[in-house]
């Protein structure tokens, strides 16, 4: 009777497999629209008919619509810093050229036509509450990506390491508002690059590059 019970009671791979699928589907389909509508914007019925599934299977595998938002933007971090480190291994051990690479990169990714910012700003916007977990996610991936920029800083030997990360970090904030304000390919994001290069080299003692 026992092994009976704990039979009932331990999901079969069956039902664990269709739960894995059903949580895929409802993170690519929020992560969908929450980028190009906003969260606020979107609704669970919204999620629940793009995701293919019912609304009994969201609440299955997400308390809320907060913890869907949560897990997207923790998705959205794992390919943020994927991302990251796949420019810096275009230029493995030349912590400037990684530096220069990561905003042309990033100003390339900004001047697609179906570029909507990054979603942490996106986010932050939308919730003004600072304890609110979508804003503790923002903060996160923010505090990580500064702490990344002061490492690649100082390995580039830039006198004042945190002053370059703050510098950098202005400027990559500016190439995601530039892609919503000016437009995709803009002037502003188009000179990102050489900002960059600029911003190194006098940190690091050189001649601005001309």
């Amino acid at each position: 009777m026992a092994n009976s019970d704990s039979a009932k009671r331990v999901p079969s791979r069956r039902s664990q497999t269709a739960g894995s699928e059903a949580q895929q589907h409802l993170l690519r389909a929020a992560a969908d629209l929450f980028y190009r509508e906003g969260v606020r914007a979107v609704g669970v019925d919204a999620v629940v008919e793009r995701a293919g599934v019912n609304k009994m299977s969201l609440y299955r595998q997400f308390s809320s619509k907060d913890d869907l938002v949560v897990a997207y933007l923790e998705q959205s971090d794992e390919q943020f810093f994927r991302r990251f480190d796949e420019s810096l291994a275009k230029h493995p051990g030349e912590p400037r050229k990684q530096i220069t690479q990561y905003v042309e990169d990033l100003a390339g990714r900004a001047s697609k036509e179906d570029y909507r910012g990054c979603p942490f700003v996106n986010v932050s916007t939308e919730f003004p509450d600072p304890a609110h977990p979508a804003r503790l996610c923002v903060l996160n991936n923010k505090t990580k990506l500064m702490e990344r920029l002061i490492a690649l800083c100082t390995e580039a030997g830039a006198r004042d390491p945190g002053e370059l990360a703050n510098a950098l970090a202005l400027l990559i904030e500016g190439i995601y508002a530039s892609s919503q304000t000016y437009g995709p390919g803009c002037g502003p994001i188009a000179v990102a690059p050489r900002v960059a290069e600029q911003l190194v080299a006098l940190a690091c003692g050189e001649a601005p590059v001309k």
